[in-house]
């Protein structure tokens, strides 16, 4: 059994405000990512903060998705976890679209025991330190 699995950790910049805001819209955003990988979503749960914010969790087969978002300075942190060989990535650059990022951070955190990430061809966790900043999302497709 292949236990890899890929974390990215999002960081969302200079997002709509009103998007962040809404649950709906933050909903949809966090369905539109986990069809982008291919996930198979089997819970969820948002909540609205008063005055402004919105938090929320996709519960996958593969994992989960979550999101916490901070209308007043445009910015949302986004985690993203997958396994069963599913790609994170096109999960963060459907959220920059859906929420209006202009620029965003990922940091990606690939899990599992050394022989299955070796057999996975990925890198060794303590290889991985990547850390993304620019204002086009079109890397992460």
């Amino acid at each position: 059994m292949q236990t890899l699995g890929r974390h990215l950790i999002a960081e969302l910049y200079d997002c709509d405000a009103d998007a962040l805001d809404a649950v709906a819209t933050v909903q949809a955003a966090m369905r539109a990512g986990a069809a982008a990988v291919g996930a198979t979503v089997v819970g969820e749960l948002f909540h609205k903060y008063a005055p402004q914010g919105v938090t929320g969790t996709l519960l996958i087969a593969e994992s989960h998705l979550s999101v916490h978002t901070w209308p007043e300075s445009g910015y949302a942190a986004v985690d993203v976890f997958t396994c069963g060989g599913l790609d994170p990535r096109p999960a963060v650059a459907v959220l920059c679209g859906h929420l209006g990022a202009r620029s965003y951070r990922v940091q990606e955190i690939v899990r599992g025991r050394d022989a299955d990430i070796s057999a996975g061809r990925a890198l060794r966790p303590d290889d991985v330190v990547v850390v993304t900043e620019l204002a086009d999302p079109q890397i992460l497709r």
